[in-house]
């Protein structure tokens, strides 16, 4: 018997019993699936990840302040402080930038005539925040030298900040109360959402040297800023403008670069360590997948061992014709791997299905990965020859003689 025909005889045994056959495969069908899911799913969650970081600004470069050694146990070890004279350093000494921008925050009481917002993000900023963080201003300007240089009382208002406070009217020369200060707003923020843990849309810009005057007094951090931002001309340059950040700031910090008290953080470290956040997600879902695959190739197993059971007379028959013990393995392996191969294909469209029904619902992101279709496939012919060889060995292995006499 050719091939063909031992392919023909299998696919005629396998259809004496189609709802059997089916049933046999469930398990198979939603390993395959929860594979297709698993990989897809994780690349979502990598691919938001990365968007999101990106979001932030263009080969940004993040450098915030580290702790400085001491003693736990004494309460002595403390964060050092970034100054805003180091914003001046690193614009007048760096080279292959873009921008530079300055950050500090409060948090505040926001009014309008009409309306009064509680715990507000006031962001203290530098000109250069639009450039560097990947943002637009709708209508009205953004900060200028000028403003910072005499501490304006000028504030730019978030989208949505703005509609809360004015509705659709245009705000521009209106006058807004942040704590107890008045500022005149001179800009509103495009819409642009929540990037990371961040809204942008829900907080109000003005100058970093208001923030200083009015928010912190001298005994509470005088001119010290929360982050400071650089974004690199190029992804190839970032690693020259890491080291000089390093060179400049350490100098003026007094530190060795090799120890700062700083630390630069960028967009691919991020990334990596938020991506590796999925990694037990995608564990979790690999041990649904494996468990599911080997369910379903325990039932294959089961239900091959009835057909060698309920087919006994007719392997006999076949022995007794001419057919050789291989044939009759190989006919009954192939059996076993059509049954995973077809519930590895259904299982593959109910992932790829699930992967849009996933995205349309707006549940999660997922992207279907194009190298998951050869791995599910892959994934049950190996189940299928793994548990189907030993049902298609005993049929192998039975004696002519007695399976004839098999009733």
């Amino acid at each position: 018997m050719n091939l063909w025909q031992t392919i023909r005889v299998a696919l005629e045994a396998l259809s004496l019993n189609k709802l059997r056959s089916f049933l046999t495969t469930l398990g198979v069908i939603i390993g395959v699936a929860a594979v297709i899911l698993m990989l897809a799913v994780s690349a979502g969650a990598e691919a938001e990840i990365a968007d999101q970081i990106n979001a932030l600004g263009a080969n940004l470069i993040l450098v915030s302040p580290a702790f400085t050694r001491g003693d736990f146990r004494a309460g002595t070890v403390r964060p050092s402080r970034l100054e805003y004279a180091d914003l001046e350093a690193v614009k007048q000494h760096v080279t292959g930038i873009n921008g530079v921008s300055a950050e500090q925050h409060t948090s505040q009481v926001v009014r309008s005539d009409t309306a009064a917002l509680e715990g507000i993000s006031v962001v203290g900023t530098t000109p250069d925040f639009p450039k560097v963080r990947e943002s637009r201003v709708a209508i009205g300007r953004f900060l200028t030298e000028q403003d910072l240089d005499r501490t304006k009382r000028v504030a730019v208002l978030g989208h949505d900040i703005a509609q809360e406070l004015f509705g659709e009217g245009n705000p521009i020369g209106k006058t807004v109360k942040i704590g107890s200060q008045r500022f005149t707003v001179v800009g509103v923020m495009a819409e642009r959402g929540v990037v990371g843990n961040t809204n942008f849309d829900e907080q109000v810009y003005i100058p970093i040297t208001a923030v200083f005057k009015y928010y912190m007094p001298a005994r509470f951090g005088g001119q010290s800023i929360r982050f400071l931002y650089v974004s690199a001309e190029s992804p190839q340059a970032m690693e020259g403008v890491m080291s000089q950040v390093t060179q400049v700031l350490a100098a003026r910090h007094g530190v060795e670069p090799s120890s700062p008290d700083f630390t630069l953080t960028t967009q691919n470290a991020i990334i990596e360590a938020r991506a590796s956040t999925t990694a037990t997600f995608r564990a979790l879902l690999g041990w649904v997948a494996a468990v599911s695959l080997v369910v379903g190739g325990i039932g294959i197993m089961n239900i091959m061992l009835v057909n060698v059971t309920e087919r006994t007379r007719e392997i006999g028959l076949r022995q007794a014709v001419g057919a050789r013990p291989w044939d009759v393995q190989f006919q009954f392996l192939l059996e076993a791997v059509i049954l995973s191969l077809v519930g590895g294909t259904i299982g593959l469209l109910a992932g790829a299905g699930g992967t849009y029904l996933v995205n349309g619902l707006g549940i999660i992101r997922a992207v279907l990965v194009p190298a998951s279709v050869p791995l599910a496939f892959a994934a049950a012919a190996a189940v299928g020859i793994f548990f189907g060889y030993y049902p298609a060995r005993r049929a192998a292995r039975l004696d002519p003689i007695e399976a004839l006499r098999h009733e």
